[in-house]
């Protein structure tokens, strides 16, 4: 079995979440919001929402939102199809989200005053991490750390590891395509679906795929 050049470095991670003073009452009030409120509340509701709600029909916060108390269902549906796993920034997906709003409101001028069945309170999520004393130098050791995950862990390696890479990709694949010269295998866990299968089930086929890897 080949031995990476270097090892994966596994880490704990949790989240605290802090509740803004901002509301949305409207959808004019959202289009507003979502431009100004922070870069970690746009993570809130949209990759943090996917890590607890991946398996709904609107895992984004905003989505729901829109449907539930807005009663517009074109728009959530719009905000709903943005596919997270080509974000990479932020930036981008505020723009995404905003933008998607702000045209609606172009073309449906009367529901920018409409109040809501219940206001949209953005929160924002912090997060926090820590190195644990856990490496893998091989997909043996790899599979063996992903088995002893948290599911907030397993997340952060393969879901939001994506805007901290700045790549289309995840913690593992980048790894094992990097430190082990193994692009087919990278490629066969990046594209698992996380929007159709639960953090549990996802961990399940991390580690079949890598256990029916021939690698001697």
């Amino acid at each position: 079995m080949r031995v990476a050049r270097e090892p994966f470095q596994f880490v704990a991670a949790s989240y605290l979440v802090r509740v803004w003073p901002e509301r949305a009452h409207t959808l004019g009030d959202m289009a507003r919001v979502l431009r100004s409120c922070s870069d970690e509340s746009i993570f809130y509701h949209t990759f943090q929402s996917l890590e607890t709600h991946h398996y709904t029909a609107f895992s984004s916060d905003f989505a729901q939102w829109i449907l539930a108390a807005c009663n517009e269902a074109a728009l959530a549906e719009q905000l709903a199809a943005i596919d997270l796993r080509s974000m990479v920034s932020l930036d981008a997906l505020r723009e995404e989200l905003a933008g998607g709003v702000e045209q609606h409101l172009r073309e449906h001028s009367g529901s920018a005053d409409r109040p809501a069945f219940e206001p949209f309170h953005f929160c924002e999520a912090l997060e926090v991490t820590m190195p644990v004393d856990r490496r893998a130098g091989n997909l043996r050791e790899l599979a063996a750390g992903i088995r002893q995950l948290s599911l907030h862990t397993l997340a952060y390696h393969l879901i939001t590891s994506r805007l901290r890479l700045k790549l289309a990709t995840n913690d593992f694949s980048y790894w094992i395509e990097q430190n082990l010269g193994l692009p087919e295998l990278a490629r066969r866990i990046n594209q698992l679906d996380f929007y159709t299968s639960t953090l549990e089930d996802l961990r399940a086929e991390i580690v079949a795929a890598i256990a029916g890897w021939d690698d001697p």
